[in-house]
């Protein structure tokens, strides 16, 4: 047998850089690279690696351990996961660091790969420095915090171990159904450790994603039970996209008369103006979607993994025969709700389905003109909500009509937490496939910016966008700096409304006060901070850290400034002054937040009451 001596990091990097994923006969090379931040317990081994044979992996150089691995996880999703960046980290901080990330991904259904370093496997200069001893279990490292918010967790502690490790990584990095973080902990002694390595362990590996289908009696028991319905909702996740789906699900949906609601993972979907195409569903979904979801007999989920304000805390399908139709590579979100399963690819799915309902001579019953009424009436709220204006300010959706329609056709959005993913998915109206890039599993503050980077990374020749609020802002902005370094340039437009208000809306309106959720001085009075807002020059920090900077507080004023930061070659910053309270409320919602049942406050007693109310009408499944 032949073989090469190589450190476990230099035989890690070699294997990783002869990855390859093939879909449909395409096949493209899936590791693009490595993410790091340097420190004891990476440096010497994989830094090592890097420095001195990386074969044709790209090193980027992270600013935050956190922000990195967001950055990685937005490639990974902005390539609708068929290339992935790994991220490595020293222990200890550096490490744990990533955890946050590690759960954004995991929850989206996102491959990340993470290699953090970790404590001495021979154990012999315990404790290190950042080791975390546990008196009750010496094997317990910080590493060991991955292993819930991970697919796949490992342990190098002995170079020949690599091997296997790092096929059962790669196993659940390109498997559709079963896809998240990867954890491979290296001890750092190990990392630096030889080993003859098979020289077959190295050879190109081409991971084929195979559109597996169900069995032919689980089509004819779908057929079946679409034929019995009169009024099918479609609602699309991001299984849509990730499938490659968008123009099988548009015939099957024009073919049979069927509208389309979209999640925030599955928006874009259908080009917004498609006439089937009803916009976002659930809490921070819109009119259309959420009115035809209350008469809707059945349910068509694809690759919806049906989180709580998909489905409005499972209040927002009160039809009394409705039932749910869950077509998923997943079997476990095939199986939420009560639904009939169909696991399998959503593409190959779909196709299925339709030869079969075609061959039954299916028709959906929705009235002429129905579909459209609500999709007109949908469309004339949004076009008065982005012409809003206000005198005592600039409205939050009039920014965002004024962004909508002024940025390319084919821009990428990214956003993920605060008041914007509401009005996103409701108002936003999407150009192009890939152009709307939400993170709503984790709805992760301070991916933004970071994701923002990863986008950029994957995208040659489109413009790349970060809507955030001030607060995501503050949380994490560093890989701005790593966009300036490797002149990827995005555009962050910071819309600034002084704190975490979407919080503060939610607060006040299950019966607080207000508290804790503004951005203003402590008052000696009160104790609270319920002083001025705090007069942070965003523009100015931008600055200060090499991009270019605009401020904007008015229609033309945004309007200019977005003109003139398309013509910029490095990163920019926005900062856009806006109302608190003037983003969009809720369409035919209800969100289960849970409100105490014992106050001081009649107004909070009152709120909890009304809660259950709406708990009453929400069914169990």
């Amino acid at each position: 047998m032949s073989t090469i001596r190589l450190t476990m990091s230099q035989a890690l990097l070699k294997f990783l850089d002869n990855q390859y994923i093939s879909i449909d006969g395409v096949e493209s090379k899936f590791v693009a690279g490595v993410m790091g931040i340097f420190g004891h317990g990476n440096v010497t081994g994989i830094g090592e690696a890097l420095e001195r044979s990386p074969g044709s992996l790209i090193f980027v150089q992270g600013k935050n351990e956190q922000g990195m691995a967001h950055a990685a996880t937005a490639y990974a999703k902005q390539t609708n996961r068929t290339s992935i960046y790994a991220c490595t980290t020293s222990i200890g901080p550096g490490a744990l660091n990533m955890v946050t990330a590690a759960g954004t991904a995991t929850v989206n259904r996102i491959p990340l790969l993470l290699l953090p370093g970790d404590n001495f496997a021979s154990r012999q200069p315990d404790p290190v420095l950042q080791q975390l001893e546990a008196g009750h279990d010496y094997t317990i490292a910080a590493t060991d915090c991955f292993k819930p918010v991970s697919k796949y967790w490992d342990r190098i502690v002995r170079p020949e171990q690599l091997m296997s490790a790092a096929l059962q990584a790669m196993r659940v990095l390109t498997d559709p159904a079963d896809t998240g973080t990867v954890t491979l902990a290296l001890p750092q002694d190990v990392q630096a450790e030889a080993y003859d390595y098979p020289t077959s362990f190295f050879e190109k590996k081409v991971h084929v994603v195979e559109r597996l289908r169900p069995s032919t009696d689980a089509i004819k028991r779908a057929v079946g039970l679409v034929s019995s319905k009169r009024r099918p909702l479609i609602i699309a996740g991001g299984g849509v996209q990730y499938s490659f789906a968008t123009e099988t699900l548009a015939a099957f949906a024009e073919k049979f008369g069927i509208p389309v609601a979209e999640t925030q993972a599955g928006k874009g979907s259908l080009p917004w103006n498609h006439p089937l195409n009803v916009g976002g569903i659930g809490v921070t979904g819109g009119l259309a979607a959420n009115t035809l979801a209350k008469e809707a007999d059945l349910i068509i989920g694809i690759g919806t993994r049906y989180s709580d304000f998909t489905t409005s805390s499972k209040s927002a399908f009160p039809h009394q025969d409705v039932q749910f139709l869950n077509i998923n590579i997943n079997r476990m979100d095939a199986a939420k709700l009560e639904g009939t399963a169909l696991a399998g690819d959503a593409k190959e799915v779909i196709r299925l389905l339709t030869e079969g309902l075609a061959e039954a001579g299916y028709a959906s019953a929705y009235k002429d003109g129905e579909i459209a009424g609500v999709n007109a009436e949908w469309n004339a709220e949004i076009d008065r909500l982005y012409m809003l204006e206000r005198e005592d300010g600039f409205a939050q959706t009039r920014a965002l009509g004024v962004i909508n329609e002024t940025i390319d056709e084919d821009a990428v959005i990214v956003c993920a937490a605060g008041s914007l993913p509401g009005d996103l998915q409701r108002l936003w109206r999407v150009g192009s496939p890939g152009g709307y890039h939400m993170e709503y599993g984790f709805s992760c503050m301070g991916y933004e910016v970071s994701g923002a980077f990863g986008a950029a990374l994957a995208e040659q020749d489109r413009e790349v966008y970060a809507l955030v609020g001030d607060g995501s802002y503050l949380m994490l902005h560093s890989e701005l700096v790593t966009s300036l370094q490797e002149g990827k340039k995005l555009t962050v437009l910071l819309f600034d409304n002084h704190g975490y208000q979407c919080i503060h809306n939610l607060q006040r309106g299950h019966g607080s006060d207000g508290f804790g959720n503004e951005f203003r001085y402590r008052e000696s009075e009160t104790g609270h901070y319920t002083g001025r807002p705090l007069p942070i020059d965003f523009a100015g920090h931008a600055r200060s850290l090499g991009l270019a900077a605009y401020k904007a507080s008015n229609a033309e004023e945004l309007r200019q400034a977005l003109k003139q930061a398309k013509e910029e070659t490095r990163s920019t910053l926005i900062e856009i002054p806006v109302l608190a309270g003037t983003n969009t409320g809720g369409y035919e919602s209800w969100w289960n937040v849970g409100v105490p049942a014992v106050s001081e406050s009649a107004k909070v007693v009152s709120a909890h009451q009304e809660m259950n109310n709406k708990l009453a009408q929400a069914k169990p499944y």
